[in-house]
């Protein structure tokens, strides 16, 4: 037996599931589907990268009728470029199957959505914003709900949806199973979700739990003087198909991407001062392949879920253990080799012996020294 079929799959989805070269689940995904299966309400603490998507797409996606004319499952998303990464996601999970799938966020005509609502839908994944445009137009009836996921909870709260969540999940079927899935799980998610929920079952990944057996992970020390140059060193040796490079603020964004287009990196830039049909332009080029290094700020990448990123690199170390792990888990996945470099200037030192407690190993570590003979030029660009 496969692993994934001791869930009971039914065979459309692991075949779909092969396809996507999925073999084992993780340890999230071991804890939770069974818990959906059971019809009980989940609140899972899952970071990126511990496959949670998978998590509760799996179950909910066995519990449609594809007889059914009314929308039976809805997702939740704080933002519109993680709500485009699980509808791509469901896309591919019910390849050849008739259900009807839908994604609604700004930005958008809404003529568009509101036909698709009227031709029949069955699963939608949304923001909170434009779902209630469509709630108050009376265009989307949810009052036969099966299933409500809210996915990254932690984020609808810090970005300001409470008030938006509250209303829709005021105005939805009470027959429903609720899942809430998210990084964290502080005492405001908490609150949300047990006001809303039934008895409800919680289950986590912690982040000893993440795996990252198939990352290879590594320290490069450096100045602050010699940090870009560094980083080129390192992009130079190890060449990926895709990586992504995070920085701590927009201002570094900016400037690396300048410094290392004018290097000759096929390289674009991913943070919040961009609009979002750019964002959205940039992670669809990034997905196909289009330039090689994506650098952006972690807001930004919120919801990157692409398969081809086989090496990450932080240029600025993440301020917490959580933030390292939700980087580096966009890499390594499904068993897949993974790559990791965290670039470290003296100051660093106090915040990387905290990931390295919180991840329950010692990273090796190589020095970059100033090349012989070599003439900086590029300083100037370059943030201390």
């Amino acid at each position: 037996m496969k692993p994934f079929e001791m869930f009971g799959l039914p065979n459309w989805l692991l075949e779909n599931l092969e396809k996507k070269r999925f073999e084992t689940p993780t340890t999230i995904q071991n804890r939770a589907i069974p818990l959906i299966l059971d019809g009980v309400d989940v609140i899972a603490k899952a970071p990126t990268g511990t496959g949670k998507t998978l998590a509760y797409l799996l179950p909910s996606l066995m519990k449609l009728d594809e007889m059914s004319k009314h929308v039976q499952m809805l997702v939740l998303a704080p933002t519109r470029e993680l709500a485009i990464q699980i509808t791509d996601e469901i896309k591919q999970l019910i390849d050849g199957q008739s259900f009807g799938l839908l994604a609604i966020y700004g930005g958008v005509d809404t003529s568009s959505q509101l036909k698709k609502l009227n031709r029949g839908i069955d699963i939608v994944v949304a923001t909170p914003g434009r779902l209630i445009d469509h709630m108050r137009q009376g265009n989307i009836d949810l009052k036969k709900l099966k299933v409500l996921v809210l996915d990254e909870a932690d984020q609808m709260l810090l970005l300001g949806f409470k008030n938006e969540v509250e209303l829709i999940l005021k105005n939805i079927s009470n027959d429903r199973q609720t899942l809430c899935f998210s990084a964290t799980l502080d005492r405001d998610v908490k609150k949300l979700a047990y006001r809303h929920m039934v008895s409800p079952v919680e289950c986590s990944a912690e982040l000893g739990t993440v795996t990252l057996e198939n990352i290879d992970q590594k320290i490069v020390e450096s100045s602050d003087r010699w940090k870009t140059e560094a980083l080129i060193h390192t992009l130079d040796y190890t060449n990926p198909y895709l990586g992504v490079v995070f920085c701590r603020t927009i201002r570094r964004v900016d400037k690396l991407e300048f410094t290392l287009s004018q290097r000759g990196y096929h390289c674009e830039k991913l943070h919040g001062d961009l609009s979002r049909n750019v964002r959205q332009r940039i992670m669809k080029a990034f997905k196909e392949g289009k330039f090689q290094y994506l650098i952006t700020t972690d807001v930004a990448a919120r919801g990157l879920d692409i398969s081809g990123v086989s090496h990450i690199y932080n240029f600025d170390l993440p301020e917490t253990p959580e933030g390292y792990i939700h980087r580096i888990g966009r890499t390594g996945r499904m068993g897949k080799k993974g790559f990791a470099v965290t670039f470290i200037t003296n100051k660093d030192e106090i915040v990387l012996k905290e990931i390295e407690t919180a991840i329950k190993m010692k990273l090796p570590r190589e020095r970059f020294e100033r090349p012989e003979g070599f003439v900086d030029l590029t300083h100037q660009h370059n943030e201390k």
